[in-house]
């Protein structure tokens, strides 16, 4: 059976973002994942994890300034000392929330000496956070969406993945942007399972729920089970109206609207 983590930056929006962590407890779900929780204190956070019984499963390092058009800092040039903040704040975070995961995104750079740099600083980033039993996860973003993201391919992480050497380091695959990029998901995640670290969905186009799109996200849950991955996938999705009313595509997994008494 599919471990499904509920992706509170996505989902529940029209619920307040402390609100979401319970409203997920409620549905069903096991485990939640966030991409930047940093506008609420750790210890808050905690709190919250804590009084549903919840997991937080993923969570994102700083990725610079989007507003401004950054998607990450792991390869961009002259961003060194941002970049080791960023992952000193997400793993004071993670250390703090229990969650053993940590998503660093690679930007948008624009020299020749990108892919290296990339490599290194996810190194000293696994360095950093290895005793502390939290993994470093990469992935690879479509270039329709993000253009020049530095990870394009699973083949372009997996290579970053053995240049690092590091045990916790391993690949983020995201079914959206993966079809996008290149199609053939089942035969991609099944070369890439024993480094795959997290897994994560919507449907395409849109970004929705996964019972619809050009994707058959069900099948392809059962076959991720067949192939042995037991980890978390997460539903990184925006409903296409309201969180509650869109969960029918999860009622056979034991996720559903609660029933009110």
């Amino acid at each position: 059976m599919p471990n499904f983590a509920a992706n509170i930056s996505t989902m529940f929006g029209e619920l307040a973002f402390a609100d979401r962590i319970a409203a997920a407890a409620a549905c069903g779900f096991r485990a939640v994942e966030c991409q930047f929780p940093y506008e609420t204190p750790a210890e808050e956070l905690r709190g919250h994890l804590d009084e549903a019984g919840l997991e937080l499963v993923l969570l994102n390092a700083p990725a610079g300034d989007v507003a401004a058009g950054d998607r990450g800092l792991g390869a961009v040039d002259g961003r060194e000392e941002e970049f080791a903040a960023s992952i000193h704040r997400a793993a004071a975070y993670a250390e703090t929330t229990g969650c053993p995961r940590i998503h660093v995104m690679a930007g948008c750079p624009t020299d020749g000496g990108a892919t290296q740099r990339f490599v290194d600083r996810i190194g000293w980033a696994a360095d950093l956070v290895v005793a502390r039993g939290i993994d470093i996860l990469i992935e690879p973003v479509n270039r329709r969406d993000v253009p020049g993201y530095l990870l394009g391919s699973s083949r372009q992480a997996e290579r970053v993945i053995s240049q690092v050497g590091r045990p916790n380091v391993k690949l983020q695959f995201d079914t959206y942007h993966l079809q996008i990029q290149e199609g053939d998901l089942l035969a991609n995640f099944t070369r890439c399972l024993g480094i795959v670290g997290h897994v994560q969905f919507s449907s395409l186009p849109g970004r929705h729920e996964p019972d619809q799109g050009e994707v058959a996200h069900h099948w392809l849950f059962e076959q991720f089970d067949v192939a042995g991955y037991d980890g978390w996938i997460g539903c990184e999705y925006r409903p296409s109206a309201s969180t509650f009313d869109g969960l029918g595509w999860a009622k056979r997994y034991g996720i559903s609207e609660p029933v009110s008494p």
